[in-house]
This record gives structure tokens, C-alpha cells and sequence, in this order.
């Protein structure tokens, strides 16, 4: 749509990474018009965030890339320790659990970040919108209606922008929100995807070479023939080129410069640790590394930006189509700032040796209690609470009755009647009834979009009260 030569959309992502892909494709389901621009001229093409936590992977699934994100990755590999070019044995660097009723995925599953993008992107095709390549933005006003965007191709009126345009965001700059944060190691690291000879290296383990000037890692990624190679520098600076990516396999490991075939793509970077101050500024909202910076050593980075996406999506939508209070907006960074704190916090305990990536990094402990839209308790759980998986009693999962952009009131092993929803929320809002399920409990659950319990109670006493902030009513008698 255009008025006046100024395209109007409802909402503007900046950034075509995996958090704005995220956000773009949950938006779509709901049908929000949403404008998805990206400076560079294609997706990013390197494997940065390889490590997808069991949370996110439930979150894809949702958005309905499930299967393509099983077909084209694969559980990490364990880690293999090399000393002196010598074998010293396996040492595995992830808690992996087998997966339950409750919870269907039980380790970190791993896939180069561009393949990633290039699964949301296609699905965000699928639900019919796209990325705008080379578009930048140039600047930006807002004022009570709306925001501004100044963008290399013409103006662009919105009600709503999402900065999600990474660690260096050109809207966060704009909008001068601080980030505050620490140097997590003063060593500078490289990170490059490499191909190797078949016979110099095999593909069964993440290869760990460690040495006086600092330690070589090798990482086949699954779905490719690629490694993914990272490497600690205590004295000196990452060469990026062919050349040097070569020369410090040479120089650091039992490889020689030849088997190193191919250097498909390399980067370098210092570890630190930052957080947005805030993470809303008007009409305007932070989210991904615009918002939050990690040490990729914890895995959390695209984790915790693909779950903002997730967290942000419904409540958008809630306010564009079903007429929710715009103060839902609010809840965004009172539920996901704290998050990402803890996750910056866990990051760097990893990358410090401090801690093993244990249960905490699958993020499935994750929750809201403490959270705006949290209240009542039924069963075993407390709203704020993921919601667990399990029989739906129909020959379903229950995620698959929660799959989709709606709501879900879950009556548990009670004869309890749910109440009529009327107006918006007799669509959005879908009842099902199963039997008492040991991860719930009994008590009746409402299931909020993005997989969360917002209610719980014995009985719908209170529902009613609860549902009208999201914009959605109870049929009146």
C-alpha cells in the first residue's frame, strides 16, 4: 500500500537474520502485513549461530519448519581432545537427555546459521512475503501515530518497527539506547567454514586442539561438507583471508595448509557480553542481538533472538488484529529483558569455564512467573510455565493442538466446563479437553501463542478478568 508516494506497512523489521525471518513468518501466519528489509544483497552466508537449544527447536516446529530443520541438521557431535597432533580421547560438551512425553527434543541439534535462514525465508515465501535485499535504513522518526522510516529505496510509514539488525543496530544507534556490557575475553577469536580433506580429518567428532596460542576447534556441520573452524588468538590478530585461515591450521594443528580446500566464509570477533537498556523506545522495539550480545561459547545468541521473535510476534498481532489494549506492548521487555539477562549471564559462565552447558542452555526451564500476563495456579504448573508436550488424548500431541497462532484452554482431568468466547476470541481461542496427564496435573490452562501457560485455575473463575488485556472477551449472557 501507498499514500501520498510513502509505502505503509504495519510492521518494519529491519534485519533479515534469524530473529527478523522469525518474526516475519509468525506475523505472516497471523496475517500482519509486515515489510521485511535487509542492507546486504542476500542472507547472511556463514554458519555463526550453529547450535539450535531443545526450546527453539520447539519454537520452529510451531512455526512450521519442524521437519526441515530435522531433514538438514543433526545432534552435535562429541568433542574429541587433540594434543601434539595426538588423539588424547572424547569429551562431550553438551547434557544430552533422551527425549520424554514432555519433552520431545533432548539435546542441541546443529545447523549452520545460513541454512537456517534459508528454512525461515522459504517459509516466510510459503505464507507470501519475502525479504527486501539491499534496502538500508537512513533514518527514522516517530511520533504518537506511528514511525518514519527513511530507507535507501523511499520512505516507509508503520505503526510498529522491529529493530532486529544485530550487534551493531543502526536503529538502537538512532534511538540512543545505551547497551551495557563487559569484554567476556580480551583474546580475539576467528571463526571461518572451511573445507578439508576427507582423509586429514574425520567427520565423527568436534576435533578440540589446544595449544600455547590459544585452541583450535573444527566442527563438522551436519547437512554439508563443511567444518565450522574457531580459534582463540592470545598474541596476536586473526588473519581472515584464505591465506591466513591456511596458514593458522598450518602453524596450530597436525593438518597441513593444503587440506584445507576451500574457505567458504571467515569472520573475527572480541567475546563480550551487552545488554540493551531497554528494550522499547515508543512505537519502536529491540529484539535479537540489537538488544543483547553473547559469547557464541553458550549457544544462546540465536536461541534467545528467535524465542524475542516468538515472545514479540503474538502480542503484535494481538494489538493489529484482535484489538488488544496497546499496553500489551509492554510486557514484551518486562518478560524478555530479564531472560536475556540470565542468558548473557550464562554465556559468559561457559565461556569462562565456570560452568557446563548443562540443562540451563537447553532453555526449556525458561518461564514468566514473575511476568505481567502470569497468573493462577493448577496441577503441577504455575502460569509463567512452559507448557509440556504429551498425549492429547485423540491420537495427537498436545503440540499439535497448540501448533498455530492461536490460543489454547486445556481442560485437564476435570469436568470443569470451560467458558463461551465470544467476539475475536471464539477464533482465536480453541478448547481441548484431555485426561489427567502427570506433567499437568488437573485444572484447566490457557496456553498463550507462543507456548506459554498466561492462566491456570481449578475452575474459569477469573478467566474473564484475564482475557480482556489481550483482546479477547468472553461470550456475555
Amino acid at each position: 500500500m501507498e499514500l501520498n508516494g510513502v509505502k505503509e506497512t504495519e510492521v518494519l523489521i529491519v534485519g533479515a537474520g534469524p530473529c527478523g525471518l522469525a518474526l516475519a513468518c509468525d506475523l505472516a501466519r497471523r496475517g500482519v502485513r509486515t515489510l521485511l528489509i535487509e542492507q546486504a544483497p542476500a542472507l547472511f552466508p556463514g554458519s555463526r549461530g550453529k547450535g539450535i537449544q531443545p526450546r527453539t527447536r520447539e519454537v520452529l516446529d510451531d512455526l512450521g519448519v519442524g521437519d526441515a530443520v530435522r531433514t538438514h541438521g543433526g545432534p552435535a557431535p562429541v568433542g574429541m581432545v587433540w594434543q601434539d597432533g595426538r588423539r588424547q580421547g572424547e569429551r562431550d560438551m553438551f547434557r544430552r537427555a533422551a527425549p520424554t512425553e514432555a519433552e520431545p527434543y533432548g539435546e542441541p541439534w546443529m545447523m549452520p546459521q545460513w541454512r537456517t535462514q534459508e528454512i525461515l525465508l522459504a517459509r516466510l515465501r510459503e505464507l507470501g512475503g519475502d525479504v527486501a535485499f539491499s534496502t538500508a535504513l537512513t533514518g527514522l522518526a516517530q511520533d504518537a501515530e506511528g514511525v518514519t522510516a527513511h530507507l535507501s529505496t523511499g520512505p516507509v510509514r508503520a505503526p510498529y518497527l522491529v529493530a532486529a539488525d544485530g550487534g551493531r543496530s543502526t536503529v538502537r544507534r538512532a534511538l540512543e539506547i545505551p547497551m551495557t556490557g563487559e569484554t567476556v575475553d580480551p583474546a580475539p577469536m576467528l571463526v571461518a567454514d572451511v573445507r578439508v580433506t576427507e582423509d586429514a580429518l574425520d567427520r565423527l567428532n568436534w576435533h578440540v586442539l589446544m595449544g600455547d596460542a590459544g585452541f583450535v576447534t573444527l566442527c563438522p556441520l551436519p547437512g554439508t561438507a563443511d567444518f565450522q573452524l574457531a580459534a582463540q588468538f592470545k598474541e596476536s590478530e586473526p588473519d581472515t583471508s584464505a591465506e591466513g585461515v591456511r596458514a593458522l591450521v598450518a602453524a596450530r594443528t597436525h593438518l597441513d595448509a593444503d587440506d584445507i580446500t576451500e574457505v567458504r566464509w571467515s569472520s573475527d570477533f572480541r567475546p563480550r557480553a551487552a545488554l540493551a537498556d531497554r528494550f522499547r523506545e515508543g512505537r519502536v522495539f529491540l529484539a535479537g542481538d540489537a538488544a543483547h550480545v553473547h559469547s557464541p561459547a553458550g549457544g544462546q545468541g540465536l536461541n534467545t533472538s528467535v524465542q524475542d521473535a516468538y515472545n514479540l510476534g503474538w502480542k503484535l498481532g494481538q494489538v493489529l488484529r484482535h484489538g488488544a489494549p496497546v499496553a500489551l506492548l509492554d510486557s514484551y521487555e518486562a518478560e524478555r529483558r530479564p531472560v536475556a539477562a540470565d542468558m548473557l549471564g550464562l554465556s559468559t559462565r561457559i565461556h569462562r569455564g565456570e560452568q557446563e552447558r548443562g540443562a540451563a542452555a537447553q532453555q526449556l526451564g525458561l518461564g514468566y512467573r514473575e511476568g505481567p500476563l502470569s497468573a493462577g495456579r493448577a496441577g503441577a504448573l504455575v502460569a509463567g510455565d512452559r507448557a509440556p508436550d504429551g498425549p492429547a488424548g485423540d491420537g495427537r500431541r498436545l503440540f499439535d493442538v497448540f501448533r498455530g497462532p492461536h490460543f489454547t484452554l486445556l481442560v485437564v482431568g476435570t469436568d470443569a466446563e470451560p467458558p463461551a468466547f465470544g467476539g475475536s476470541a471464539s477464533a482465536a481461542v480453541r478448547v481441548h479437553r484431555t485426561d489427567a496427564y502427570e506433567a499437568y496435573g488437573k485444572g484447566l490452562f490457557l496456553i498463550r501463542p507462543d507456548g506459554y501457560i498466561g492462566w491456570a485455575g481449578e475452575d474459569a473463575s477469573g478467566l474473564g478478568a484475564y482475557l480482556a488485556p489481550l483482546g479477547l472477551d468472553l461470550e456475555r449472557g
